[in-house]
């Protein structure tokens, strides 16, 4: 079997696999993921040697808990909800919650401010991860992101950021996906209303 082969095993058959204590398994299911988790990480944390020791310890809580995984959602689900969980705990301790994939050139964001606040408004505008890859908006949209509270920055993250389905969010974060809704328009006013406070 090629690695390819490896890769493209369902995760159903892999878990299982894992269950019953083939090692063999579990590395597929690592190799699976490990490049995706370890990425949302890094996004979050923007710190590859913490983001490198937070993936380790994702993996290390999946193989503890994967008796627990009851399928109610799919595996990279559950397993992304351990990575965002450890992750932004870990930045609460340390008090340094930031996004790298707003990582672009340092530049003079004054116009772009202006242009994210407007977007922010109109709610026929593209999502603000467009904007947030802008490389001219990259220094601002990190200053307001770092303001937002850790809740309304994980929702951010996720549906505008990591391009997650809303119900995707729910399960990650646990929560109904109505709250989902509303805690991520209460996160892009707030994030709004950020913004033109730095551009003023």
């Amino acid at each position: 079997m090629t690695e390819v082969e490896n890769i493209c095993i369902d995760d159903t058959v892999l878990v299982r696999q894992c269950r019953s204590g083939d090692a063999a398994a579990m590395e597929r299911l690592i190799l699976k993921y490990q490049d995706r988790i370890h990425n949302l990480i890094l996004k979050i944390c923007q710190n590859p040697d913490d983001a490198a020791e937070l993936t380790q310890d994702t993996f290390v809580k999946i193989i503890e808990n994967l008796d627990n995984f009851q399928a109610r959602s799919g595996f990279y689900t559950w397993a992304f909800r351990i990575a965002v969980n450890l992750t932004l705990n870990h930045c609460k301790r340390a008090r340094r919650l930031t996004f790298s994939s707003i990582d672009a050139d340092q530049a003079d964001a004054g116009d772009g401010a202006v242009q994210l606040k407007e977007i922010l408004a109109d709610k026929s505008s593209p999502d603000p991860a467009i904007i947030a890859q802008t490389a001219e908006l990259c220094e601002l949209v990190q200053k307001g992101l770092m303001k937002l509270d850790d809740d309304h920055r994980a929702v951010i993250v996720l549906r505008d950021i990591e391009g997650m389905h809303y119900d995707q969010i729910a399960d990650v974060l646990n929560m109904p996906l109505g709250t989902v809704k509303s805690r991520l328009s209460r996160a892009r006013s707030s994030l709004a209303d950020i913004m033109e406070a730095l551009v003023e």
